[in-house]
């Protein structure tokens, strides 16, 4: 029997950086929002049921998104990535498969990516797994510490990193796959004890190797297509990217 996917796409915030008070997710990558991308970019790795968490001018995404396959659930509070997964659990409270999460805003992310993820997810039947990168200049994201053998340990957000684990060029894309009732189960069990004050779903991990569940990893095979677009500048890299071919 094929294995049920549900997907979590994070879209509810700001964009500051963007120098616009449109969400951030819909500005467009060669005439296509961020969203609608990353919403097709998902149906076409399997996803059957597809919910989009919104905030920020949250009836203008609705409005983006109206006859497309999607549901919606509301952040009205942007509380860190851990409490937008939350706001989507009363929508998939007797959902039983895996549940993938994106970010509204990687417009280069490619299916065939998410199906290797998946591949590995449930190749090594494992109750999660993580998107990792490599990059050269790691600045601005969480990076991904394994243990000794080589196995996913736990990441760490570069605000909360020392110097040695900045030096890591291994990152953590804030692409997942869960089983479903494990990533809401220990989504209850997270607080807020980091540098931004905010619940981090990568904080769901550490709790779920505590309790010796399976943590995957999977590296992506071209770091650009995970790239989050938070400038205008980088919105123009990516609409670059995608005309020449990644």
């Amino acid at each position: 029997m094929t294995q049920r996917l549900a997907t979590l796409i994070l879209a509810a915030g700001k964009g500051t950086r963007m120098k616009s008070d449109l969400p951030k997710v819909l500005h467009k990558v060669l005439g296509e929002s961020m969203v609608s991308r990353v919403v097709n970019t998902a149906e076409k790795a399997g996803s059957s049921d597809t919910i989009v968490v919104i905030g920020h001018k949250k009836e203008l995404v609705e409005q983006e998104l109206s006859g497309r396959a999607v549901r919606f659930a509301v952040q009205e509070q942007q509380l860190g990535t851990g409490h937008a997964v939350m706001m989507a659990e009363p929508l998939l409270k007797d959902f039983r498969g895996d549940v993938l999460v994106l970010a509204g805003d990687v417009p280069l992310l490619r299916a065939e990516t998410l199906k290797k993820l998946l591949n590995t997810h449930r190749g090594d039947k494992a109750d999660a797994t993580v998107l990792s990168a490599i990059f050269e200049n790691p600045k601005g994201y969480g990076r991904i510490v394994r243990t000794a053998d080589g196995h996913y340990s736990h990441s760490v957000e570069e605000k909360d990193a020392d110097e040695e684990i900045r030096k890591i060029p291994e990152i953590n894309s804030g692409i997942y796959v869960f089983r479903a009732e494990l990533l809401f189960h220990y989504l209850h069990f997270i607080g807020t004890e980091n540098a931004q004050g905010e619940y981090y779903l990568t904080d769901v991990l550490p709790l779920m190797r505590k309790d010796r569940k399976r943590i995957a990893l999977q590296v992506a095979e071209d770091p650009d297509e995970i790239q989050g677009v938070n400038t205008v500048e980088q919105l123009s890299a990516a609409e670059e990217k995608l005309r020449t071919g990644l």
